[in-house]
């Protein structure tokens, strides 16, 4: 569907293909976020302290209380009788009565560590739980000036590069990498407004000089006692100013899509793709190529005038790169999965996979078409590129078995 650069002409370099908008997990609150991670490392060290300091404690407290030592008395006879103990009423020889007391006052102190390992522990699940909802609570102060900045980076990958954090507070690290974002950003805008102006202000510059020659051309043809050869030579100037003025033209709204789109109107891409094709349908009669597809309402929201190009673009160069006889194209809009679909896929020739990127870059075209300079300047596919990025969108290019392209645009609704 286009034909590849001459040796001379300068590789631009690729666009960002980085879309910011990322899938949402089935667990969003599962995200082993970076304060979610503080605050496990945090409580996770709360925790484990506390259970040292625990077991620390119970060692101690078992040590002082001497378990499992003998009685420091002696009952030579007598009875005793005991509500805790399992002691029988009936007397008892004396080495028999002490072996049992001895036996009660370590079952007793038993039942008393047991009574502060239980009840250090509930103290150590509820200090946990505060520990952690603290460090949780902590984290999130701390790290909101990291949410401010990735919601400003966000909304710049989005084209909105007037958007700065502006982070008040302490003179700290985040602060420091708030305000060297915040230059970034400051001069990523004037750099890129910077380029808008020019390419807008030379477009614009470029459009009279052509005007008035095609106007003094025209007159010129006109002119019925003119030589032949004059006239030939006057269509082929005026042939090369055409292909000057829809250059221009095409910097011009390269220029201008490249932003992201503000007004935007319900647009139903099949009457946008209908428009299209009925522009091209007398060019492609006069090349006998066959214009088809069944086209199903699918309305975005977006520029008419933009999206109409994007269509036409491709409509353009699917009848322009065809094959000599029997070629077709086919025109086809829907929604798919949330999302209208445009697709243009035509006959043609043998395209190789690793020359569909090179399609979408200003002035490049395969290696077949280099000299056709009758069919364009090379930047419908560029221009169609930077139209659906302004729309939130994307086109993707597959090579057709058997020769040709499959040109997919996906907008969201």
């Amino acid at each position: 569907m286009a034909a590849t650069p001459t040796p001379a002409s300068p590789q631009a370099p690729p666009k960002p293909t980085w879309d910011p908008r990322r899938p949402v997990p089935p667990f969003p609150w599962l995200r082993p976020t970076i304060r979610i991670r503080l605050t496990l490392l945090y409580g996770g060290m709360f925790l484990i302290a506390g259970i040292m300091l625990l077991s620390i404690i119970y060692l101690l407290a078992a040590n002082a209380l001497n378990v499992g030592s003998d009685l420091p008395f002696r009952i030579l006879s007598g009875e005793v009788s005991s509500d805790v103990c399992n002691l029988r009423s009936s007397p008892l020889p004396a080495d028999d009565l002490n072996r049992a007391l001895n036996e009660c006052v370590n079952e007793q102190r038993q039942h008393a560590l047991d009574d502060l390992l239980s009840r250090s522990l509930l103290a150590l699940l509820g200090l946990a739980i505060i520990a952690f909802a603290f460090g949780y609570a902590m984290a999130g102060r701390v790290l909101s000036p990291l949410g401010r900045i990735t919601r400003t980076a966000r909304a710049v990958a989005g084209s909105d590069l007037s958007r700065r954090i502006e982070l008040d507070g302490p003179d700290d690290e985040l602060k420091e990498l708030a305000d060297t974002f915040d230059d970034m950003l400051e001069r990523l805008e004037r750099a890129f407004t910077a380029q808008q102006r020019f390419v807008g202000n030379a477009s614009h510059e470029l459009r009279t000089p052509l005007a008035i020659n095609r106007t003094l051309l025209e007159v010129h043809l006109s002119d019925a006692n003119a030589p032949v050869e004059l006239q030939q030579l006057g269509k082929t100037l005026l042939s090369t100013n055409e292909r000057s003025e829809q250059l221009v033209e095409g910097l011009l709204l390269l220029a201008r899509s490249d932003n992201q789109i503000v007004e935007r109107k319900p647009v139903d891409l099949a009457e946008v793709a209908g428009q299209a094709i009925d522009q091209v349908r007398a060019e492609a009669e006069t090349k006998g190529v066959v214009l088809r597809g069944n086209r199903e309402p699918a309305v975005v929201q977006g520029n008419g005038v933009l999206l109409e190009r994007i269509a036409l673009n491709l409509v353009q160069n699917a009848v322009r790169y065809n094959v000599p006889e029997d070629g077709w194209v086919e025109v086809t809009t829907e929604v798919q999965h949330g999302q209208a679909v445009l697709v243009v896929s035509n006959t043609g020739p043998v395209v190789p996979a690793y020359e569909i990127d090179n399609l979408f870059e200003p002035f490049r075209r395969l290696r077949s078409e280099r000299t056709g300079s009758d069919k364009g300047v090379g930047l419908g596919l560029s221009i169609a590129r930077s139209v659906a990025r302004a729309h939130g969108g994307h086109i993707y290019a597959q090579p057709r078995e058997g020769g040709g392209l499959v040109m997919r645009v996906t907008l969201p609704i």
